[in-house]
């Protein structure tokens, strides 16, 4: 009674302490203070009191009482500590505690660092959390925002702190990556050690399993006899503590309470160290970018530091630290864990039991070999991978090209093969996956044979008792799992040293600006008003970092010379710049002033250095001589691509944005975009063309209020009415009637009047400065060459149509892209199954019903692919596997148990002869099980994977198989980078992943089933306790699914922005830091991190939350087994041997049900790949077969290139209106056609149907007596030529671009690029026609790009050739060369040329007019030109 009241009591009082705590009552606490004064005193006495009467520590009840004094005496001292600190009473001014700060923010939701212990340990207060997640999906503002404390610029203060405190010490090398060990361990070692004591405690409660069933199965095969109590001392019975241990029951009890705080420690642990890496990945991340805002331009461009490394930093090296902190508590738990475990074995088994463990620690080097073998193989596949999706991503731009030329099948052969030798790779790692999972599982089992066939020959007079034999099989599972996680930990740890030593290499690359002047320190404050917002600090090496986080203010990256001369505003004397410190000086004997509020121009060749000067001014090269001076009033200004400090406030900012969308002609551009000018730009501006990139980013200059404005070629994009409304209104009216100092780099030399002062340059150096007129005077030559090149250039502006069609058509691309992206963003969407905001709730409990489901058919799907042999033998070896196991361990205690009867029965009957037992005939089957055992160990393994790489070859090839023969309707209307993602991370994930998560999931699930199937065969009534702990188990993990999916997801997608961001920011950084914009991109940096890190720790306690779950319910399992099997074998129902192997597999279903339920949402996820690519499965490819046999098409058809088109509709998609209507032509061989007209007209369809890439639903066209509907569609493309708008190159050789399928000779190559006025350019390159072109011919200009193009389709020779809006990117001298060629090399040929300038299909046979997809006029130039009123005649009117 007294024992129940005083449990009762402290209940009562943990209860009470809570409600105090919630309710913010303290004053409460005095009743408390009373409580645990009174207990401490009477428990005191009580065992003063037994120590009097000689009690002593092998009683139980001493025991107990001494160990509750000492507990009521700490909390009595904690309860007097927190009085006498808070002054909650007793003091007249009490001291006011305010909740954090964290908590009176509504928006933080992560409430892990607020609960109280119970909550704590248990993630009680997720529980809310993951209910809601089943109602509606989780996004960012669902997890709310991280607490102050686990923020990135919290962490990174701390680390920069370390950093700090390192650097101080070590003055000598303050960036060598031993000190940044020092700075990590410093900043964050204190959360590691305390995860560490967690996971040593939970590791040694760990042995409580063994112990306890060793215990439980020795006293039930006593019958549980314990001694009555002898002992009464003042008047009462008293109970040993060794008594008390021998009852089965007790032992039971105790078990379940090792069990719950050994999950629960455990589970702290993994928390906390995850926390911690979390939080060190935030800082590390905050600090790479401060970096990055410091680093040298030169390091940059002499690619010293690449913008792919520094992505690499962030997106694996950072990971890498986390995965090693997480890991890291495991360095000291294992060796404590392996030498706890052995002198346990030995102290059940002897000399035998270190026979056994030698078999594990021995294979523990060839699982690291093993391991390492895996990551090299994965490095491999990763490369072939990449080489893959580099060919496939070529193969997937140019499509449309691939198509027209019927080129499909050399770039999927390519891929092909690429994919083999990535198969080849993919096979050595599925193999060491499988030799991995194999030792796993082997392992064990080879131990615990050797050690039982040795323990039983070698020690004859040995206990082979049942409670030996399963403490000794629990003790093997537990050693196993540290020596397991010793390789991973092994190869973290290097991976971790490496990083560390980039990340070293990285912090201690040069900086921008490091020779500061005094000068700079004279600054006006005012300046910096708005930039004062953001409190981050960039720590500069040379110059300790401010200890006021929040007073900071950025410092004068440049050495700035302030004059009181008014004239100039800036001024360079006697400069020299350089890029490398050792390299030769890219800008000498620079000696210009730029003058204040004037409009300078520069001008010169490509390549004289007109960009390194401004970036020279900007302080972003490394200057080797010389000075830079600004006057005094741009004393401040870091103007860069375009920007300097703040002049006046602003008038009107909507009136001012208005102006300059009107100046930089957005607003059509605007327009049709989606959601106007709140649509999201992706990045480096993929949704934009090169015209609109361009004139957004002069926009946002021209927008700043800044003195100092530099301008870097901004019309190279933009046509010719385009620049010059932009040079007026933007230029001149906005920025030079401001009288804003403007400097422009230019090569549009006709606005070289408008200049104020004009600098020429050459070759690094300055050719001249001045006004015109006194470049005039001075340098005739150089003004009679710029004059030339400006009438050249006028009548260019004079050429162009006034029709104004390049903007337009751009428009038109844009809108069709933004179409497409509109329609066929539904393909991601349809696999989150995102909900929809809809007021119909049936289809939102549709779309929640179906987030709860299992993706069963695309699991179905998965293993259908394996074939009819593969999945048998898959399913059969792994229950074969799981029922040998369960025979070995039912064979080990069916031995032990008759073992021990035949040595107990001479004592029962008092025999003096005690008979021999023979071990062999159990040893033999014992052995022969084992040995079985392993081998199909091996199988199951080999099986999983072999499965695995079925399936990848199988989808990979149908899903390349259908996109290249898709139509390129599905190309217009489906996102590249959807196609490309399941050719990326869905295909690794289906290669790499989903057989790994299969085998675990299969091995966790079949475990769980054996487990309780032995324990409800040992005792059926077992089965009445798991119908409740199933339906618990089921709801769980429902629920967790749900939530873990999302969270998942949520992390995935937080990571990329931030990826992102880091990449735009190193690609931009001289324009970042022109603007001064580094507070905003700082604070951008610290959203995105903050984001990513808030889903990881959600992720994280989710995980925890399940597993803390799982393990209770594993341990209910262990109790209920424990007390039933205790029973049954009390009543003689059963053996100590079945009961010792019911209690063994109780403990494996706690150890494996987490890990269920964890492989069953990874599964869940990554079957959403699958799921993915059979929805691509599902397109309708082309019809490439014709209703005419090879044999019926003449060998050289089309012979003589007479085109008949009769009555032609046309359409894009049969849902779609018709962009042909009716339209009939006849033309002759040999004759030069020409068509014309307005954007949209349908001239581009009308060479599209000539290769039946469009819908031709009426109407037939006739080559050379042949209707083409009736050819096979490879014979047809292949048999016509055609020039696109767009040049397209591969990467390769020029001999591959020109002739993918090796048919011609060199000399024709040749012949083909001389035509194409490219012979010269080819001739100089290494190499000639085998010289490099790189991916999309880059390291070729637009111009060239389309000369190849056009050489390409003369390689050809066919007899028909069609030249669509070829020459746009090519300047006027070369086209009227090429005009002449294509006349007299194509004499005999059809020509089909749709035109863009009208002027160049004025000396046509033909001139076709369209509009609206009809024809409009079909007549002869010279006919169409008499007749005043034709729409060609007005077009060739507009265009001269």
């Amino acid at each position: 009674m007294p024992a129940g009241m005083a449990f009762l009591a402290a209940i009562t009082s943990v209860v009470y302490y809570h409600n105090i705590e919630t309710s913010n009552f303290p004053k409460l606490l005095i009743a408390l203070l009373f409580y645990w004064t009174l207990a401490f005193i009477t428990k005191t006495i009580k065992f003063v009191k037994f120590c009097d009467n000689g009690v002593g520590f092998s009683q139980l009840r001493f025991c107990l009482t001494g160990l509750l004094v000492v507990l009521y005496g700490m909390l009595l001292a904690v309860e007097i500590n927190v009085i006498r600190v808070r002054r909650y009473v007793f003091f007249k001014t009490p001291k006011e505690v305010k909740p954090p700060e964290d908590l009176q923010d509504l928006g933080v939701r992560f409430l892990q660092p607020f609960v109280n212990l119970l909550s704590k340990g248990t993630y009680w207060w997720m529980n809310t959390f993951i209910k809601t997640a089943h109602k509606k999906p989780i996004d960012l503002k669902t997890i709310g925002k991280l607490p102050i404390a686990m923020r990135a610029l919290t962490n990174y203060i701390l680390l920069n702190e370390a950093f700090e405190a390192q650097k101080n010490k070590r003055s000598s090398s303050p960036q060598g990556s031993r000190s940044i060990w020092r700075a990590l361990c410093c900043a964050f070692g204190r959360p590691l050690l305390l995860s560490s004591t967690f996971r040593i405690l939970a590791d040694l409660l760990g042995f409580a399993g063994p112990l306890c069933i060793s215990g439980i199965v020795h006293n039930v095969g006593k019958g549980n006899n314990t001694i009555r109590p002898q002992t009464k001392i003042l008047g009462v019975f008293f109970i040993s503590s060794q008594e008390f241990l021998s009852n089965a029951y007790v032992l039971a009890v105790l078990l379940f309470f090792a069990l719950l705080l050994q999950r629960t420690f455990l589970q702290a642990s993994y928390y906390v160290a995850i926390e911690t890496g979390i939080n060190l990945r935030g800082a590390i991340q905050t600090k790479i970018y401060n970096k990055i805002m410091q680093l040298s331009t030169s390091n940059m461009s002499m690619g010293e530091m690449t913008a792919g490394q520094i992505c690499n930093l962030v997106a694996i090296d950072t990971n890498q630290l986390m995965w090693f902190f997480f890991l890291c508590p495991n360095l000291w738990a294992m060796p404590v864990q392996i030498i706890v475990g052995v002198l346990l074995l030995y102290y059940l088994l002897g000399i035998s039991a270190l026979i056994g463990a030698a078999v594990i620690i021995v294979l523990a080097p060839v699982q690291y070999f093993v391991a390492t073998k895996l990551s090299q193989a994965q490095r491999s596949t990763l490369e072939y991978s990449n080489e893959r999706l580099k060919k496939t991503n070529e193969m997937l731009r140019g499509i449309k090209l691939l198509k027209l030329y019927a080129w499909e099948h050399i770039f999927h052969s390519s891929v092909e093969e690429t994919r083999q030798k990535e198969m080849t790779s993919l096979k050595s790692f599925a193999l060491y996956t499988s030799i991995s999972i194999f030792m796993n599982a082997a392992i064990p089992i080879a131990a615990v044979l050797i050690t039982f066939v040795v323990h039983a020959h070698l020690t004859r007079k040995a206990d082979f008792s049942p409670s030996v034999a399963f403490a000794s099989l629990s003790l093997f599972h537990i050693l196993v799992s540290p020596l397991f996680l010793l390789s991973s930990v092994v190869r973290s740890t290097v991976k971790a040293l490496v990083s560390v030593q980039k990340l070293s290499e990285f912090l201690s690359s040069e900086e921008i600006g490091e020779e500061h002047d005094k000068s700079s320190e004279l600054r006006s404050a005012d300046n910096h008003s708005k930039y004062q917002a953001v409190p981050l600090k960039v720590v500069n090496r040379k110059r300790p970092a401010r200890e006021d986080w929040n007073n900071y203010s950025s410092h004068m990256r440049r050495p700035i010379n302030i004059t009181e001369a008014d004239d100039f505003c800036v001024k360079i004397t006697n400069g020299f710049f350089t890029w490398t410190p050792e390299g030769p000086p890219a800008l000498s004997n620079i000696d210009i002033r730029i003058p204040q509020g004037q409009l300078t121009m520069i001008v010169g060749q490509v390549g004289c250095g007109k960009s390194s000067l401004l970036l020279a001014i900007l302080g972003e090269m490394q200057k080797i001589s010389g000075n830079i001076s600004w006057s005094s009033c741009t004393s401040d200004s870091e103007t860069g691509e375009d920007f300097s400090p703040e002049k006046e406030p602003p008038i009107d900012m909507e009136v001012r944005y208005k102006a300059v969308i009107d100046a930089c002609s957005l607003q059509p551009d605007i327009d049709i975009l989606p959601h106007g000018d709140q649509t999201q730009i992706g990045e480096r501006g993929i949704n934009l063309s090169g015209g609109q990139r361009q004139r957004i980013s002069v926009a946002r200059a021209l927008y700043q209020q800044t003195n100092v404005v530099f301008l870097d070629d901004p019309f190279s994009a933009l046509d010719i009415h385009l620049s010059d409304h932009l040079m007026q209104e933007g230029i001149l009216k906005m920025l030079r009637e401001d009288k804003r100092t403007i400097v422009l780099v230019t090569h549009k030399l006709q606005y070289l009047p408008h200049a104020d002062w004009i600098i020429a340059m050459k070759d690094g150096n300055i050719q001249r400065e001045g006004t015109l007129k006194d470049i005039q005077k001075s340098e005739t030559e150089l003004f009679e060459h710029w004059k030339t090149l400006m009438n050249r250039q006028d009548q260019e502006l004079e050429k162009e149509t006034t029709i104004e069609e390049n903007p337009v058509l751009e428009r038109t691309n844009l809108r069709r892209t933004m179409y497409s992206r509109e329609a066929l963003l539904k393909d991601d969407e349809e696999d989150e199954e995102e909900v929809t905001e809809s007021d119909d709730e049936d289809n939102l409990s549709s779309v929640l019903h179906q987030r709860a489901k299992m993706p069963w058919r695309a699991c179905g799907k998965y293993l259908s692919a394996a074939g009819i042999l593969l999945l048998p033998l898959l399913l059969l070896s792994q229950l074969l596997k799981h029922t040998v196991m369960v025979a070995i361990d039912y064979c080990l205690a069916l031995w032990t148990e008759h073992a021990i009867s035949i040595k107990t029965e001479p004592e029962i009957k008092n025999c003096s002869q005690c008979m021999e037992f023979d071990h062999s005939q159990y040893s033999k089957v014992f052995s022969i099980l084992c040995c079985l055992g392993i081998v199909l160990c091996l199988v199951t393994s080999i099986a999983v994977e072999w499965t695995g790489l079925k399936v990848t070859k199988k989808l990979h090839s149908s899903l390349l198989n259908k996109i290249i023969l898709a139509p390129m309707r599905f190309f217009e209307t489906t996102p590249l980078g959807s196609i490309l993602n399941r050719f990326s991370a869905d295909c690794n994930t289906i290669d790499q992943h989903i057989p790994a998560t299969l085998e675990c999931l299969s091995r966790s699930t079949l475990l769980c089933v054996s487990a309780l199937a032995v324990i409800s065969y040992v005792t059926p009534m077992f089965l009445i306790a798991l119908v409740p702990l199933a339906i618990m188990c089921y709801f769980i993990q429902k629920y967790f699914r749900v939530a873990s999916r999302d969270l998942q997801q949520l992390d995935d997608s937080t990571q990329l922005p931030l990826l992102s961001h880091f990449s735009e920011t190193v690609e931009g950084l001289t324009t970042i830091r022109a603007f001064r914009y580094e507070a905003k991109f700082r604070q951008k940096l610290l959203e995105y991190t903050d984001s990513n890190n808030i889903a990881s720790l959600f992720l994280t306690a989710a995980n925890r939350w399940l597993e803390v779950r799982m393990e209770y319910i594993g341990a209910c399992v262990v109790l209920i087994a424990a007390v039933t099997s205790i029973t049954s074998c009390l009543y003689n129902k059963i053996t100590s041997g079945l009961v010792g192997l019911g209690l063994t597999y109780a403990l494996m279903v706690s150890n494996y049900l987490n890990w269920m339920v964890r492989n069953l949402a990874d599964m869940e996820i990554q079957l959403g790949a699958v799921k993915r690519i059979n929805g691509l499965l599902k397109t309708e490819a082309e019809n490439y077969e014709g209703l005419l046999s090879s044999s019926q098409i003449p060998q050289n058809w089309p012979d003589r290139g007479e085109i008949q088109i009769q009555n032609l509709s046309v359409r894009y998609d049969s849902n779609l209106k018709p962009v042909l209507k009716h339209v009939n032509a006849h033309i002759s061989p040999g004759q030069k056609i020409g068509i014309c007209g307005r954007t949209g007209s349908g001239k581009s369809s009308f060479s599209l149907a000539f290769f039946r890439m469009v819908d031709t639903f009426e109407g037939r066209i006739i080559i050379d007596g042949i209707d083409i509907a009736k050819l096979p569609l490879q014979t047809l493309r292949s048999r016509l030529s055609i020039i696109l708008q767009d040049p397209i190159l591969f990467s390769g050789t020029i001999r591959f671009n020109l002739d993918p399928e090796k048919k011609c000779t060199d000399s024709m190559l040749w012949e083909a690029l001389e035509i194409a006025q490219l012979k010269h350019v080819v001739k100089a390159l290494p190499g000639g026609l085998d010289a490099i072109v790189t991916e999309g011919g880059e390291n070729f200009s637009q111009g060239q790009r389309q000369l190849f193009c056009l050489a390409r389709a003369f390689v050809r020779k066919t007899s028909i050739f069609i030249m669509d809006e070829a020459t746009a990117s090519i300047d006027m001298a070369t086209e009227n060369i090429l005009q002449k060629v294509v006349m007299t090399a194509f004499a005999d040929r059809t020509v089909v040329t749709i035109a863009h300038r009208v002027h160049t299909i004025l000396n046509s046979d033909l001139v076709i007019v369209m509009k609206r997809g009809v024809i409009l006029e079909y007549d002869k130039p010279e006919v169409l030109l008499e007749q005043e009123d034709s729409v060609f005649a007005s077009f060739v009117q507009a265009d001269k």
